[in-house]
């Protein structure tokens, strides 16, 4: 599961016209961090927060043509402006691809850039030899609800107080997610569990996800 080059990105994720993408290296970590500030300040707190420590690029994602780091940041650019990121987490063993945060300047989000990132999700995982693709979003944001529906994402159902989240001026509390994925092979290729094995509950919800 290699990651793309920015080549094979312009490719597989055709963004609208005056749009790129961009590896992220060290000079940029700075500035993407204090854009990441005014464009989202609501991650302040919680499981994206760490897009906003320096430290978390240094160790966690490829900021190298070498590196073979499991996270990659790909910034977006309208002509000479940063205007956004995208970032994706690779599972090897699992053959898996965790969409972790797309973010755009409020200026630009009328451009439906996510909604393409989203749709293109696919294409990418599939380039990558991924089977799997899983996306966690918050509850007061329907747009990214419709964007992964309309890629033909399943909702599998919520996480309750998974992350945190700053409600209003100092006032933080633990908030649901939505948890969606998508299987990128065949059914036939893919073990179902025996109802044997099932409690009555866990049965009842897994006949209502995936009785079609």
């Amino acid at each position: 599961m290699k990651w793309p080059t920015i080549n094979q990105m312009v490719q597989w994720v055709p963004l609208p016209n005056g749009y790129r993408f961009e590896g992220l290296d060290r000079a940029n970590i700075a500035p993407l961090i204090a854009a990441i500030k005014v464009w989202h300040p609501d991650i302040a707190v919680g499981v994206t927060s760490c897009y906003l420590r320096e430290d978390f690029y240094h160790s966690r994602v490829c900021l190298e043509a070498d590196d073979d780091k499991d996270i990659y940041v790909y910034s977006i650019w309208f002509n000479n402006e940063l205007v956004g990121m995208w970032s994706v987490e690779r599972e090897v063993e699992a053959l898996a691809i965790y969409a972790r945060l797309i973010v755009m300047a409020p200026a630009h989000r009328g451009a439906k850039v996510s909604g393409m990132l989203t749709l293109a999700y696919e294409n990418v995982g599939r380039a990558m030899g991924a089977e799997f693709l899983y996306a966690m979003v918050t509850l007061n944001i329907i747009q990214q609800q419709r964007a992964l529906e309309s890629a033909g994402f399943r909702l599998l159902g919520f996480l309750p107080g998974y992350d945190r989240q700053l409600v209003s001026p100092g006032v933080i509390k633990r908030i649901y997610l939505a948890a969606y994925a998508k299987l990128l092979v065949d059914e036939e290729k893919v073990q179902r569990p025996d109802p044997k094995n099932l409690t009555p509950r866990a049965k009842r919800v897994f006949e209502l996800l995936f009785s079609n």
